[in-house]
């Protein structure tokens, strides 16, 4: 068992990550980006379909390429997250968090005591109860697991600095397209207003040492993000697919 998160590691030496939302069911779709470069998959059982069942192949196939697999859950509950985390995902990212309260619920249902409240069972984690160091795994465990919460509601901005001081946070992730929707500019996520505010965290965030994220389209859309002090950058596969199938069909020749 890998206990080391390559990922954190990468954030935590001040580089920049690249993940990808995968909301398909398709392990295909996760090596190949795991071939192309991705540092991670972010399964999303939010927007998509997948579910612990669903995940698991993919999450293999993220294994069998040296890609780490995370995974963003559809709701802040810790026997949700648990399923994600005991088939093998080394990150969760937990959507909607508007208050403390809810972000500490949600980072500790990702560690086992005395960090948390994730339960323990002899499954994938702990080698199907053939591991005899059980114990002594439980520390490595809980500092491998990489905890990523969403800002993504104008509400939350009031509560910023005591979301930023949860213990145990590593990255806040700001979803531009929610964000923009509470504000008033459905559909709108490049609009001023909604940048302004991205801008806002984003500098709150840095001064607690707090790593950001965000998601983007296109390439130029990622180097203004890093330039604006995002450290991880998440676009979509549906994303980059239908972006690259619509240049060719537009540049070929008809």
């Amino acid at each position: 068992m890998n206990l080391t998160n390559p990922v954190k590691e990468k954030l935590n030496a001040g580089k920049i990550v690249y993940g990808c939302f995968v909301p398909t069911t398709s392990a295909l779709d996760v090596e190949i980006l795991a071939v192309a470069g991705f540092d991670f998959a972010l399964l999303d059982s939010e927007h998509g379909p997948l579910s612990p069942e669903s995940a698991y192949p993919m999450i293999l196939a993220a294994e069998a390429r040296g890609m780490a697999a995370f995974a963003r859950v559809g709701q802040n509950d810790k026997q949700v997250i648990l399923k994600f985390l005991d088939i093998g995902v080394t990150g969760v990212m937990i959507p909607q968090i508007n208050d403390a309260a809810q972000a500490a619920r949600a980072i500790e249902a990702t560690r086992y005591w005395p960090g948390g409240t994730r339960g323990l069972a002899g499954g994938r984690t702990f080698d199907w109860g053939l591991n005899e160091a059980a114990a002594d795994l439980v520390p490595q465990l809980n500092e491998r697991i990489l905890t990523m919460i969403q800002f993504e509601h104008i509400d939350a901005l009031q509560n910023l600095d005591e979301i930023l001081a949860v213990p145990g946070l590593d990255v806040l992730f700001v979803g531009p397209n929610d964000l923009a929707q509470s504000m008033g500019f459905p559909g709108q996520p490049g609009h001023p207003e909604v940048t302004k505010i991205a801008d806002q965290v984003v500098a709150r965030a840095r001064a607690r040492g707090v790593k950001l994220g965000t998601t983007t389209v296109t390439v130029g859309a990622a180097k203004a993000a890093a330039d604006r002090g995002f450290d991880m950058i998440v676009p979509n596969s549906p994303g980059m697919l239908a972006t690259a199938a619509r240049a060719f069909i537009d540049g070929a020749p008809r």
